[in-house]
């Protein structure tokens, strides 16, 4: 039997504190990878790319995609929706936007940009920013229709795994950034072809500490 919208499940209080922290510090991730020129996830590109088209802030262009996004997950299989689907669609992109600001008045104008501060950051930047995507889908209160969609599509059939969908998926969202404008970069790269993949790999590992 699959589960209700919103249902609490055991250690409710403990899977909102990880989802939380989890979408929480995706944002925080999300607002140093915006300041790099290594590009950004996927999911992020293509919402810059409808910046540059939208008198929108990044938080609610992130936002309304993931709304669209939404129907389809309603439609399909509504036992993904939950809180964390909530959570990730408002606290990642609004975070990111604010954490841009907070660099913006505290630190000197171009110093995320400087190439050594870039190359000291990426790598535990990107860590962090895979630990806590990891871990807010490992909560198991439902996950961001971007995130929901690949499984949905891959439980459709099984031909496909979740692994190549999920590839599939980025690099979609990746040219859709491409064509409104956004610039790709090697970050971009790179979660586009490996994301999915560790992403359920260090998912596994914390479901298993959770059982």
């Amino acid at each position: 039997m699959k589960k209700k919208w919103f249902e609490r499940p055991p250690h409710f209080k403990k899977r909102l504190a990880m989802m939380l922290a989890g979408v929480f510090f995706q944002g925080f991730c999300l607002s140093l990878l915006r300041q790099f020129d290594f590009g950004t996830d996927p999911c992020a590109l293509f919402t810059t790319g409808l910046t540059y088209h939208l008198p929108f802030s990044f938080g609610t262009c992130q936002f309304l995609t993931n709304l669209v996004m939404m129907v389809f997950v309603l439609v399909m299989d509504a036992s993904y929706v939950g809180f964390g689907t909530l959570g990730n669609m408002i606290v990642v992109g609004y975070t990111s936007d604010f954490f841009c600001w907070i660099w913006r008045v505290a630190l000197p104008a171009g110093f995320l940009s400087q190439k050594m501060v870039e190359w000291v950051l990426i790598l535990p930047v990107l860590a962090l920013f895979i630990l806590a995507a990891s871990v807010y889908m490992s909560a198991g209160l439902g996950s961001a229709p971007y995130d929901s969609l690949p499984f949905i599509l891959s439980e459709r059939q099984s031909k496909v795994s979740f692994r190549t969908m999920r590839m599939l998926w980025d690099i979609g969202f990746t040219a859709g950034g491409v064509l409104m404008g956004a610039h790709p970069g090697l970050v971009t790269v790179i979660m586009a072809f490996f994301l999915g993949p560790v992403i359920g790999a260090v998912r596994a590992k914390i479901e298993k500490l959770l059982a």
